[in-house]
């Protein structure tokens, strides 16, 4: 019988993932495809010429959301994964061109099998929200 606890309870996530140490490396190597990609044009065209503050926005909410020390809170308040990235128009196309770049990051990480599929399964549920949120925003021609 193992003492590791499954995945999404407790800190069993962010500790399969490294702690903030292996979520830091994760975010660097999503960042990084993202950049190197030509598929991942659009996407890269949201975020601003310099990475570093969102690599350390997206290292801080992953450790938070994994069940870690809640890092994004602590550093910069709360955020609502939808709602914030409801500002920009994103489609299907780009929530998939992100899960793409993040598919290719958690494939790089020295991650249990069972853990890569758990942790790309769990990033589709906020990248669905963001679509939706987005998509409710700018139908409705509310830009705000």
């Amino acid at each position: 019988m193992s003492d590791t606890l499954p995945y999404g309870t407790g800190d069993a996530s962010y500790q399969a993932a490294g702690g903030i140490d292996g979520l830091r490396r994760l975010v660097d190597d999503f960042y990084r495809l993202m950049d190197e990609r030509p598929e991942a044009a659009a996407l890269r065209a949201l975020h601003p010429v310099s990475l570093s503050a969102s690599r350390d926005k997206l290292a801080c909410f992953l450790s938070g959301w994994l069940g870690g020390p809640r890092l994004f809170a602590e550093k910069y308040g709360s955020i609502s994964i939808p709602s914030f990235h409801a500002q920009w128009p994103i489609d299907e196309a780009l929530a998939e061109s992100w899960l793409s770049c993040m598919a290719g990051a958690i494939a790089l990480q020295n991650y249990e099998p069972a853990f890569a599929d758990y942790l790309l399964a769990q990033l589709r549920v906020p990248a669905q929200r963001a679509v939706q949120a987005s998509q409710n925003r700018h139908k409705s021609g509310n830009p705000t």
